[in-house]
């Protein structure tokens, strides 16, 4: 019998708070998949060359994991109010049928458990599914497709999963469990009173309203202009001002409810009512739309700024050197034979580029400075004016080694005469808008000078890598014919570097892991210095790692708690003023017209969280590019922002779907009062 009522009261709590329910599975799967991180394929193959900074990145997880079961206790621990309140007259009946408290508050917890191990049940199983997808798909996009991937069930992550999970859950129903223990029974059967409404001034409520949109317009003023990332006192300050701001902002944003109430004198009725409704849960509850919005504000500017960093970072360079050695050809090509590796690779080449300009006297790039000067204001031309100057002596590139690049790629091979150079850029440091801006200022006929020899700069410039890694990178070279390499340089004493490229029949049979790793293994017992694609391909998982699954996991967190909060407390306020609900059915407003009443205020309530969220995100995340970007990272902001747009649009969307369930919710909620109406009949 006793094990029945669970069962039914456990079903009949989930259908009746599904949101809550499924809230808690998606927060067993983001658990898992932080926690099983160590197992994934791409941080396997990571520690066998950024062990020192996944290190690092394994550290802040358990940081993350902590902080991740505070915030989602005050979830429960709402939710479970919420549900506490809801079953007070059923709680009471209980007792008042004789059963003892101690035997309801077992009751209770084997409810609880029951609950939890359902989730966990239903949770573990599609989080470890998810994972497994998410390994496949992160090795997939980041060129790891030929990986072979093998299951893997992270057992530690499952234990702490588990263990986070009941702990939140069982602390929250304690501490509820406590509280309720002091309610006499004639307090659970009353019907819950509403909230005395907040009296506000009309002039201190302006004066918050402006000062409130002052703050938030400061804060993010110091944020992008860099003011705020000089150091961690002026970071802590200009967080203050953006809360404080929020929150007078919310405490403010009543009067215009009062404004346009009163403009509308017509509204009348159902109108109303709905108004004055929302009105009320405005008033009374400033602080949770603050602090709602304030989650809101960080999970989307997390993921609108972890997705296109990752992006970004996995999309600068096209793979084609295999290898780069740091050592004279004939040593390389010495090595490679003794090793048994020319089999397995095409003939090496030099790759000949100085930035030790020894015969060079002066370089004058004026023509190139007047011709950019001329293009539209934009942030791009100003950077690249800045910088010119600083290159008086530019590097250099022979044209023979670069045209071998070309034909790596199976590109046609660029032809220059013997008064003519291209400019050259890294990946890094190039973009579209970067490119076309240059181009279109070449269009002049411009032309540069080292010593008296004018050289004409052709209107197309190139960033194809020219080595694997970055034991070079180029922000700006000139491509030039090897006569004019060989007159500028030094020749008695060259140092350059070699590329060798795997054979394709070899990297088919073998894939390109396991073909670079085999090789590898012969490489190390040599004393040549190399770096092999896989250098490269490492530190750009890492950052797709470090800069993507962790802002994207808090993301998912924030969200889900600021979902919650959002969606219990509406629906915690009208099952307190259920009455009027109630009222309203005795003098013939029917169902459905109650039901549209809830479903403009969910509107209401959600969507001024939810609009300033999406305004100040924008302003949020060109923060984060502005201090939390790396040097060379910091040309593509604009890029990073147009990414950035899409993904909050996304957000809203689904925050759009997430609102349609709580109006669903809503509608159950008033379907079961105007039950309680036809019982009292």
């Amino acid at each position: 019998m006793f094990y029945s009522l669970v069962k039914r009261n456990s079903k009949r709590n989930r259908k009746e708070n599904g949101l809550f329910f499924v809230s808690l599975i998606i927060s067993i799967v983001a658990f898992y998949i932080i926690l099983s991180l160590k197992e994934q394929d791409v941080i396997i193959f990571l520690k066998t060359m950024e062990s020192d900074a996944l290190h690092k990145l394994f550290m802040l997880i358990p940081a993350l994991y902590i902080m991740s079961l505070f915030i989602l206790f005050f979830l429960v621990y709402f939710a479970g109010k919420y549900q506490l309140d809801r079953r007070s007259r059923e709680l009471g009946m209980y007792m008042m049928l004789g059963m003892k408290r101690s035997k309801l508050l077992l009751m209770l917890f084997a409810e609880e458990l029951y609950n939890s191990v359902l989730s966990l049940v239903i949770g573990m199983p599609v989080a470890v599914f998810i994972s497994e997808i998410i390994s496949l798909v992160t090795a997939k996009v980041v060129g790891l497709g030929i990986i072979r991937h093998h299951f893997s069930l992270s057992v530690s992550a499952v234990i702490w999963t588990i263990i986070g999970y009941f702990l939140i859950r069982f602390a929250a129903l304690i501490i509820l469990c406590v509280q309720f223990t002091s309610k006499e029974v004639t307090e659970l059967l009353n019907e819950s009173q509403t909230e005395k409404k907040r009296e506000s001034n009309k002039t201190i409520t302006i004066i918050e309203l402006i000062l409130g949109i002052t703050l938030i317009v400061t804060a993010f003023y110091l944020a992008i202009s860099g003011k705020s990332w000089v150091r961690l006192a002026s970071m802590s300050l200009s967080l203050l001002i953006g809360i404080a701001g929020l929150f007078l902002f919310f405490h403010g944003i009543s009067i215009l409810f009062e404004m346009f109430i009163k403009r509308k004198n017509n509204i009348n009725g159902l109108s109303m009512f709905t108004f004055r409704q929302l009105q009320e849960s405005v008033f009374l509850k400033p602080n949770i739309l603050a602090v709602s919005s304030m989650l809101l504000l960080f999970a989307v500017s997390c993921f609108a700024y972890g997705i296109p960093v990752g992006y970004i970072n996995n999309s600068k360079e096209t793979h084609i050197i295999d290898y780069t050695f740091d050592a004279d050809k004939a040593e390389v090509e010495s090595t490679i034979s003794k090793l048994g590796l020319d089999k397995y690779m095409y003939n090496p080449f030099e790759m000949k580029t100085e930035n030790y300009l020894s015969k060079l006297e002066k370089c004058s790039m004026d023509k190139i400075k007047s011709a950019v000067a001329k293009q539209p204001q934009s942030e791009i031309r100003d950077n690249f004016l800045n910088n010119i100057d600083h290159y008086d002596h530019p590097n250099l590139i022979a044209l023979s080694s670069y045209n071998n690049i070309l034909q790596a790629q199976g590109k046609k091979p660029l032809e220059l005469n013997d008064n003519e150079a291209a400019i050259y850029s890294d990946p890094e440091f190039t973009d579209e808008a970067s490119t076309k801006m240059l181009e279109d200022a070449l269009k002049e006929n411009v032309s540069i000078t080292m010593n008296d020899k004018e050289i004409k700069i052709v209107n197309k410039t190139y960033s194809d890598s020219i080595i694997t890694d970055r034991m070079l990178t180029l922000s700006f070279a000139f491509i030039v014919p090897d006569e004019l390499f060989n007159k500028y340089t030094d020749q008695e004493k060259p140092h350059y570097f070699v590329n060798a490229i795997l054979k394709k029949d070899y990297v088919n049979e073998k894939g390109l892991m396991n073909a670079i790793g085999e090789v590898n293994k012969k490489l190390n017992t040599s004393n040549l210095r190399y770096e092999s694609y896989l250098q490269n391909m490492g530190r750009e998982l890492f950052y797709t790692i470090s800069a993507s699954y962790t802002t994207i996991y808090l993301a998912v967190i924030l969200l889900i708690i600021a979902n919650t909060v959002m969606g219990v407390q509406f629906l915690i306020h009208q099952q307190k003023t259920k009455k009027r609900y109630q009222t309203l059915s005795y003098i013939g407003c029917t169902y459905e017209m109650m039901c549209k009443s809830a479903r403009r205020q969910i509107t209401w309530y959600f969507m001024l969280p939810l609009s300033a969220s999406a305004i100040c995100s924008i302003f949020a995340v060109r923060s984060l590019y502005t201090g939390a970007l790396t040097t060379t990272m910091h040309q593509q902001t604009n890029k990073l922002m147009m990414l950035s747009i899409p993904v909050i649009v996304f957000i809203c969307v689904v925050e759009l779907l997430y609102m349609h369930f709580v109006k669903k919710s809503s509608d159950r909620n008033i379907a079961g009062i105007m039950t309680i109406k036809r019982e009292d009949n």
